[in-house]
């Protein structure tokens, strides 16, 4: 087992494997940019090392600085966390070189899923349902021209380096493509470095389906069931559950022996999520891997009673997973809390927290790492907090959820709380009645003015 291990990451998620490696008996390095120096990753390490200035380029995804944190405070191991280098496969790499294990996805394991045209045609010849859609990257319009027809409209170009949302044009009849086309690869080029596009069929009333996966080194791997990741803005995730109010147990079934079935094949070692898109007749379509833990894992870990990030570490170490596929036996929704205004446009809201009560009560968790008097920097991703309620039935998780929320007070910046709050009273969510276009038309009602 490692002695030591450095977090590569910030925030909430650095809090939360420093408190697994504690209880792990594991020591444990923070690194931080000066604007993070009051946080409380940085706190509760055992040891913590400054690696630059706020902006991500100049500290958390400078890879040379990380590495030298780690050799000067002797650690055996990296956790990247999620996000920054978590999928950066020159960063597993020189963690390789320089006999410090990275506890995530090897480089070539990385590479092979992080590129999203390769990844599908890889879990075609696993035979894992894939949208149908573009063998590789195009060429050229022309190209893309013929292949729109050949699918039929509509359809969705997508970069091949995409994420958030980036990159992307849903295209519903034959003259609007060239627009999109030209549009798509210019936003890709911008943002990746990298505009090469692909195309799927644009799939219906979409739910946005996961299975969270575990292998080992032995090539073995097991499912951890699924979770719902609808509920998303401009491709970025506001809430999840587990298990789906639109899963059946046999899709249930098919979805996750698909999942185990694409981790096996590519001999996946750590945890991970094989992403699936499932349409209205409860069609799934294979997505994308992430390679990395995700933002959501707790409500997975609520529902099974499973710790993922000692899973990961265990995993890392050589230790063979159980093999056991786990079914959820509890409800469990996240809601993610960002420092945004959602009464205007969602707006980020960084500053200082000048007061702040904490909900709790039997099957309410939180992971956060702000407290009263922290200042939230302008320099990150804007999720300050994950509140997380799990009880027996979707019906009481939603009523606990709703008091939860009540109950949590951040005071001096704008917060997402209002809005989870509205979500929890629609009839549509109540229902489960949602897909990945639930938030076109979801509208704020504006706060009632006390007398």
């Amino acid at each position: 087992m490692f002695k030591k291990i450095l977090i590569a990451n910030r925030g909430e998620i650095a809090l939360r494997i420093i408190r697994t490696c504690k209880e792990m008996g594991i020591s444990t390095v923070a690194v931080y940019s000066t604007a993070d120096a009051e946080s409380l990753h940085v706190r509760f390490a055992d040891e913590a090392v400054c690696i630059g200035p706020p902006p991500s380029n100049l500290s958390y995804l400078k890879i040379s600085n990380i590495i030298a944190a780690a050799e000067i405070t002797n650690a055996d191991a990296i956790h990247p966390g999620y996000g920054f280098l978590s999928e950066n496969a020159k960063f597993s790499k020189i963690c390789e070189e320089h006999e410090i294990k990275f506890i995530g996805a090897s480089p070539d394991m990385i590479s092979k899923m992080g590129d999203k045209a390769t990844a599908k045609a890889t879990m075609r010849a696993a035979g894992v349902p894939c949208v149908p859609g573009s063998e590789g990257i195009i060429k050229d319009f022309k190209e893309c021209q013929k292949l729109a027809k050949e699918i039929g409209y509509p359809v969705m170009l997508k970069a091949t380096a995409g994420g958030g949302g980036k990159g992307m044009r849903a295209v519903w009849k034959e003259e609007n493509l060239e627009d999109a086309w030209d549009s798509a690869r210019q936003e890709a080029g911008a943002s990746f470095g990298n505009d090469g596009m692909y195309m799927e069929k644009l799939i219906e009333e979409p739910r946005h389906i996961e299975i969270q996966i575990v292998g080992d080194s032995t090539g073995k791997a097991c499912h951890l069931s699924e979770r719902d990741c609808s509920v998303q803005r401009r491709h970025q995730k506001l809430t999840e559950e587990t298990p789906s109010p639109f899963m059946t147990d046999s899709l249930r079934k098919k979805m996750g022996e698909a999942a185990v079935k694409a981790a096996e094949y590519i001999k996946y070692e750590g945890a991970g999520t094989v992403e699936f898109l499932v349409d209205k007749h409860r069609n799934f379509y294979f997505m994308e891997m992430n390679t990395r833990i995700q933002v959501e894992h707790p409500i997975t870990e609520q529902v099974i009673d499973y710790d993922l990030i000692r899973e990961q570490i265990m995993v890392a170490a050589g230790v063979p997973i159980s093999g056991k596929n786990y079914f959820p036996q509890l409800h469990s929704i996240e809601c993610r809390i960002n420092a945004e205004d959602p009464f205007n446009g969602f707006r980020p809201s960084p500053g200082k927290i000048t007061n702040l009560h904490a909900p709790g009560g039997h099957g309410v968790r939180i992971d956060t790492h702000v407290y009263s008097g922290y200042t939230i920097p302008p320099n990150y991703d804007s999720m300050i907090a994950k509140l997380i309620t799990t009880a027996q039935s979707r019906e009481e998780a939603i009523n606990k959820m709703k008091r939860a929320l009540d109950e949590f007070v951040i005071e001096g910046i704008k917060t997402t709380i209002p809005f989870h709050r509205q979500l929890m009273d629609h009839p549509d969510y109540i229902e489960g009645n949602y897909t990945t276009k639930f938030m076109e038309d979801f509208k704020m009602k504006p706060l009632e003015k006390e007398d």
